[in-house]
């Protein structure tokens, strides 16, 4: 009798410990997500033009600032993933920085231009010092979320 009391406290603390997360964009599933060092070996695996359908699971960096239009996800010390969301259709909370998210959609390689970086940095609220000491396009691990599933 002790066992299966036990055995029923274990299971049910299990249970109640499954996170919890808002979903934006498209209902997504946390199965089968694959971890930040996964992901970043399949990054260095594809050239500029090259697509990936995938889902994945890391910490947030940095969202945007001024609508959560963007979001960056941490793939290893050097190495970031930018994310964007589908056809501008959905947004992330402003506040979203280091809780875990899992996206879904299409992973592939970019060249961002200095333009394109120095709005980013704007986004991010980076101060003017920073942005201007933007000065050469950078290879960019780039994905397009259809949906996002962020921690509570």
């Amino acid at each position: 009798m002790k066992k299966i009391i036990l055995t029923t406290a274990i299971l049910t603390f299990l249970v109640s410990c499954k996170k919890e997360y808002a979903t934006f964009g498209e209902s997504i599933s946390a199965d089968g997500a694959i971890s930040k060092e996964e992901m970043i070996t399949k990054f260095k695996d594809l050239k500029d033009g090259d697509t990936l359908s995938i889902t994945f699971k890391s910490k947030t960096k940095e969202v945007c600032q001024a609508k959560g239009c963007w979001m960056t996800m941490d793939l290893d010390e050097e190495s970031e993933a930018v994310v964007k969301f589908k056809d501008y259709a959905f947004f992330v909370p402003k506040n979203g920085q280091d809780k875990e998210t899992i996206v879904k959609g299409k992973a592939y390689v970019s060249v961002e231009s200095v333009a394109q970086l120095k709005h980013l940095a704007k986004d991010a609220g980076k101060s003017q010092a920073a942005i201007d000491s933007i000065s050469s396009p950078k290879v960019t691990y780039s994905f397009m979320a259809d949906g996002v599933l962020m921690a509570k």
